[in-house]
Protein backbone atom coordinates (compact mmCIF):
# COMPACT_ATOMS: atom_id res chain seq x y z
CA UNK A 1 0.00 0.00 0.00
CA UNK A 2 1.03 3.59 -0.61
CA UNK A 3 1.51 5.89 2.35
CA UNK A 4 1.12 9.65 2.33
CA UNK A 5 0.88 12.52 4.79
CA UNK A 6 -2.62 13.79 5.58
CA UNK A 7 -2.43 17.49 6.38
CA UNK A 8 -5.78 17.52 8.16
CA UNK A 9 -5.04 14.52 10.44
CA UNK A 10 -1.34 15.47 10.72
CA UNK A 11 -0.15 11.87 10.35
CA UNK A 12 0.97 9.33 7.79
CA UNK A 13 -1.89 7.25 6.45
CA UNK A 14 -2.32 4.51 3.87
CA UNK A 15 -3.96 6.05 0.81
CA UNK A 16 -7.43 4.73 -0.02
CA UNK A 17 -8.17 4.18 -3.75
CA UNK A 18 -4.72 5.26 -5.04
CA UNK A 19 -4.49 6.37 -8.68
CA UNK A 20 -1.47 7.61 -10.63
CA UNK A 21 -2.03 11.06 -12.15
CA UNK A 22 0.06 13.55 -14.12
CA UNK A 23 0.00 17.13 -12.86
CA UNK A 24 -0.06 20.25 -15.05
CA UNK A 25 3.71 20.70 -14.77
CA UNK A 26 4.32 17.12 -15.99
CA UNK A 27 5.19 15.56 -12.63
CA UNK A 28 3.70 12.20 -11.73
CA UNK A 29 1.87 11.76 -8.44
CA UNK A 30 -0.38 9.30 -6.65
CA UNK A 31 -3.74 10.71 -5.63
CA UNK A 32 -6.18 9.16 -3.17
CA UNK A 33 -8.24 9.73 -0.05
CA UNK A 34 -7.43 9.62 3.65
CA UNK A 35 -9.33 6.70 5.23
CA UNK A 36 -9.90 8.65 8.48
CA UNK A 37 -11.22 12.05 7.28
CA UNK A 38 -11.71 11.73 3.50
CA UNK A 39 -9.32 14.54 2.53
CA UNK A 40 -7.48 14.23 -0.79
CA UNK A 41 -3.87 13.09 -0.28
CA UNK A 42 -1.07 13.41 -2.86
CA UNK A 43 2.31 11.66 -2.95
CA UNK A 44 4.84 12.70 -5.58
CA UNK A 45 6.53 9.89 -7.50
CA UNK A 46 10.28 10.40 -7.90
CA UNK A 47 11.41 10.89 -11.48
CA UNK A 48 13.89 8.40 -12.93
CA UNK A 49 16.82 10.28 -14.41
CA UNK A 50 19.55 8.42 -16.28
CA UNK A 51 23.09 9.72 -16.31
Amino acid sequence: MVQGFCVKCRRKVEIKNPKEVTLKNGRKAIKGKCPRCGTTVYVFVPSKKKK
